[in-house]
């Protein structure tokens, strides 16, 4: 019966041609309007580490004060004092520090003109917490960052924007004026956010093109290229001052494998800002966090609002195609009285009735999915009008979300279609068999 009810279904498509039109546009720019918006909001939203994210954190200490500091919360980013000191105590089983530069490449070989590029200075353990593929070779030892090794990780696309499609590991490349030999060429690795890259405000910009040791970068001061944040009469006549200083721009992570080593993290960074107040350099009590990389995103804010506007926005406009859908499906079920009230004098349960409309509601779904389907296509080529372009690029369509296109059609058509088909249901057979 489920075939037979479903054939009845495409040809009711065909009964009332403008009802269908109308029902089966509805349906499809509703549903389109809400797949573009949340292929976005998918994008900006998704855990760019699931396998992890419980197990990186980024400790904060407060070294402003409660009168400087943001509404009570430490600073976003550590000062190069307390930034070191936490990587001399190494409480942590694998630990980094990161921040933002910018270089002048000379490539090796015939090319000579220098080209820009952006990349991290880190610790060796950042490649193996943040999970970094490697095409060739792969990250530094420690003895490399205690070592201030001029040692480099080439992204895959600045890898091949350099040397080409070759394995470059062994090569030597120019930055801002001194030789690095390439150890390694992480394959393409794009998390959506870029948690790491949050205090710099760059969560959805282009990849990293290279990565270097923190050491060497502080060895031949390479300024940050990101954030730097102070408070108060800083000196800034000398880089040793501004080291010195309560300026906050290096970023550090850590991975804590447990709750409890979570626990004594944090018990360790109390401990330390209550010897840097015993101390006389900090004025205040210890006002430290430790949060993962989910906590961390929402504290950023990392999702852009207009995401969230947008997606409530297309989610309300495809309620109110739901609420047209209901009452045109009532309109093309009640033209049929006679033939429902034929159907139940002759034996029909109401259940069957129920069946069949609303076989024929996930019908037109189905049909509305498929437009909706197209214009979802059309409409990802739009995006760029409506979100910043490092945002509108995430967006693609995949398999994953063509199904939730037609499901989510079919779905809420025959959702929409329960109080046509009850009214139908309830048709009484002797009034309608008596008007006819």
């Amino acid at each position: 019966m489920l075939v037979y009810y479903f054939e009845l279904g495409l040809r009711s498509l065909r009964r009332n041609p403008a009802l269908t039109t109308l029902m089966v546009m509805a349906i499809g720019f509703g549903v389109a309007a809400s797949m573009i918006t949340y292929s976005v909001f998918r994008a900006v939203s998704g855990n760019p580490i699931p396998g992890k994210s419980s197990q990186l954190f980024t400790p904060q200490i407060d070294g402003w004060g409660p009168q400087q500091n943001l509404q009570g919360e430490p600073a976003e980013a550590l000062s190069y004092t307390d930034a070191m000191a936490l990587m001399r105590a190494h409480q942590a089983s694998r630990q980094t520090l990161l921040y933002a530069v910018h270089v002048s490449v000379l490539p090796g070989g015939s090319r000579s003109l220098p080209i820009g590029a952006n990349g991290y200075a880190v610790y060796g353990d950042f490649f193996p917490m943040f999970e970094v593929p490697f095409r060739y070779g792969s990250g530094w030892s420690k003895a490399d960052d205690d070592g201030r090794a001029a040692v480099v990780v080439l992204s895959e696309a600045f890898n091949h924007k350099v040397f080409g499609n070759i394995d470059s590991v062994g090569h030597e490349l120019t930055l801002n004026g001194h030789d690095y030999r390439v150890v390694g060429v992480a394959r393409h690795w794009d998390l959506h956010p870029r948690f790491f890259a949050a205090f710099d405000g760059n969560s959805f910009d282009d990849p990293s093109d290279f990565y270097l040791p923190f050491t060497r970068a502080m060895d031949l001061q390479f300024d940050t290229y990101g954030r730097n944040s102070c408070r108060g009469n800083i000196d800034f006549s000398t880089r040793d001052a501004w080291l010195r200083s309560n300026c906050v721009w290096a970023m550090p992570w850590v991975e804590l494998d447990s709750a409890a080593d979570a626990a004594r993290y944090r018990q360790f960074l109390d401990s330390y800002a209550a010897d840097q107040q015993r101390a006389g350099r900090f004025a205040w009590a210890p006002n430290v966090r430790l949060r993962n990389v989910t906590q961390w995103l929402e504290v950023e804010h990392v999702v852009p609002r207009e995401t969230r506007i947008s997606l409530t926005v297309a989610l309300g406009f495809f309620v109110i195609c739901l609420v047209n859908t209901i009452g045109l499906l009532l309109a093309k079920f009640m033209r049929r009285a006679g033939e429902i009230g034929v159907r139940r004098a002759l034996g029909a349960a109401r259940s069957e009735i129920y069946k069949q409309f609303l076989i024929e509601a996930a019908t037109v779904g189905l049909a509305g999915g498929v437009l909706g389907l197209a214009l979802t296509a059309v409409g990802m080529l739009g995006v760029g009008l409506l979100f910043q372009p490092q945002i509108a690029r995430l967006a693609h369509l995949d398999i994953s979300l063509m199904a939730m296109t037609l499901l989510t059609a079919i779905v809420a058509t025959v959702l929409a279609a329960f109080y046509p088909a009850w009214r139908a249901a309830h048709v009484q057979p002797a009034w309608q068999l008596k008007s006819n």
